[in-house]
């Protein structure tokens, strides 16, 4: 019964087409590996976001962000003083009463109000008796109830150094925001650049180690003829060196590769290290060529004028330099306080304890150095005016230069192809008539080298088109946003 069922099974697998071999996800006998998956831009954006380390550093800016808000709000935090005070004395009016020792344990929470107030509030216990206590007494003497407060009336109402730095601490948030997509831009325009450098460098190594190919099998050729008396022994040694020189080329070519290669490592990191592609992964240059339409780019230049970072970091420096400004005039006004405090000097006990109210009015003569703030914040908010509108035609300019680009290259690549194609005929021509002996080798190589550059001319110019899209993403800033998940740093408050 177990055989008859074995050889059930072995019937039924043949029929099927399948194998043990093959269950495990084994190739069959014979069969071809698949290619490579091509490597393309965004995947190395992609890699980038997930693991460059520049991008990370940049993702640190929310952390300092996050810790100059502390530093901020701690100016405003609620402060408990416990204060003791004690004094031992002998009372001038009655001497009979011999030294005594009075004093007080004040308990107190203090704060302060962004708008320049201070308040306080807390409970006084009296040490060593009962004590004269006009306002706010209770327990028959022992305790009194503490409340006091500091309100500027003219400078540093509403507008004081502790909130202008509230303000720029709130500010920092979106300048480190500003600082990751800059980082962000310039890392992706540079992985792109670099992405199509080392594309054209492979496949013009290709190029080359075919060029290679042909003179090796001609070389090969015209030595057989040389040995028949066909031709001279001259074009014998003429073809091989053009064989020397063509794999000199070729290497040269694949060092260029190595290089470009290795260049294109820095953008791609994994485990903490550069990581290299493989040459197979090199993908093959898009057949589409795009321009933008103008009705495109007009809306692209309004968007970059208000998106690219350089342009919002100008209006985060203009905010934080009205912060100084606005600091600076409130600093020309005189200084005009109300105090309400309860009074701490330890021998009041003897008269009573209370309260002390004050007013205080402070009127500088020359005002220099407020005068001084004011010019130069003045100044710088000129200057960013100025500055302001110089970054808004920079990135016209730049959308444009971009356009130009990308024009350019296209243009340059309908014509080297029209010139490799008029070299190819000039090459086959060629070999036609060395085939009937009407031309010698060297006509030969030259046809084949100016089919070789002209080829070059081709890979370089797809090259600079698909570089030119990606300064055009750059231009108009659509690399500077990023989703959430691709800020590498996350920072939890453990307040």
């Amino acid at each position: 019964m177990h055989v008859r069922f074995i050889l059930c099974l072995t019937v039924i697998f043949a029929a099927l087409g399948w194998s043990p071999a093959m269950a495990v996800g084994e190739p069959p006998p014979g069969g071809k590996l698949l290619p490579p998956i091509p490597l393309s831009v965004d995947e190395i954006h992609a890699w980038i976001d997930r693991s460059h380390p520049l991008l990370k550093g940049a993702g640190t800016e929310k952390i300092m962000a996050r810790g100059k808000m502390l530093k901020a709000l701690g100016a405003f935090e609620p402060v408990f003083i416990n204060d003791t005070e004690l004094e031992r004395f002998i009372s001038s009016s009655n001497p009979e009463l011999g030294s005594q020792s009075k004093g007080f344990n004040d308990s107190i929470v203090e704060a302060r109000h962004p708008w320049g107030f201070r308040g306080a509030a807390g409970i006084r216990g009296v040490i060593n008796g009962p004590a004269k206590i006009p306002d706010l007494g209770f327990a028959n003497g022992t305790g009194q109830v503490i409340l006091g407060g500091f309100f500027p009336l003219l400078k540093g109402l509403m507008v004081n150094p502790e909130n202008a730095e509230l303000q720029r601490s709130e500010l920092a948030d979106p300048r480190a925001d500003i600082k990751i997509a800059q980082t962000r831009q310039d890392l992706f325009l540079a992985a792109a650049t670099q992405f199509w450098d080392w594309v054209a460098a492979v496949r013009f190594a290709e190029v080359q180690r075919r060029a290679v190919g042909v003179a090796d099998d001609r070389f090969k050729q015209v030595e057989g003829r040389a040995k028949a008396g066909a031709v001279a022994p001259l074009d014998v040694v003429e073809a091989n060196q053009e064989v020397q020189r063509r794999r000199e080329v070729a290497i040269a070519a694949q060092r260029f590769v190595e290089q470009e290669q290795l260049k294109l490592s820095m953008f791609l990191w994994e485990n903490g290290a550069p990581s290299m592609p493989s040459s197979e992964r090199a993908p093959s240059f898009p057949s589409q060529m795009l321009v933008p339409t103008p009705e495109t780019v007009k809306a692209h230049k309004l968007q970059a004028r208000a998106e690219r970072p350089e342009v919002k970091e100008i209006g985060i420096e203009a905010k934080l330099n009205n912060i100084d400004l606005e600091l600076a005039k409130n600093n020309l006004l005189p200084s005009l306080d109300a105090e309400a405090a309860p009074a701490r000097a330890p021998e009041k006990f003897v008269l009573g304890l209370g309260y002390r109210f004050g007013i205080e009015l402070k009127i500088p003569i020359l005002q220099r150095k407020s005068r001084g703030e004011v010019l130069e914040a003045q100044g710088k908010a000129d200057r960013f005016v100025l500055t302001q509108r110089f970054r808004e035609q920079q990135v016209v300019i730049d959308v444009d230069n971009a356009l130009s680009a990308i024009e350019r290259a296209k243009e340059r690549i309908s014509a080297a192809v029209e010139s490799l194609r008029l070299a190819k005929t000039l090459e086959d021509g060629e070999r036609f008539r060395f085939g009937l002996g009407a031309t010698s080798v060297l006509f030969v190589n030259l046809r084949e080298r100016n089919s070789v550059d002209s080829e070059g001319q081709v890979i370089r110019a797809k090259a600079d088109y698909q570089k030119a899209l990606a300064l055009y993403q750059w231009a108009i800033g659509s690399w500077g946003k990023s989703e959430a998940a691709a800020i590498p740093v996350i920072y939890r408050a453990r307040d």
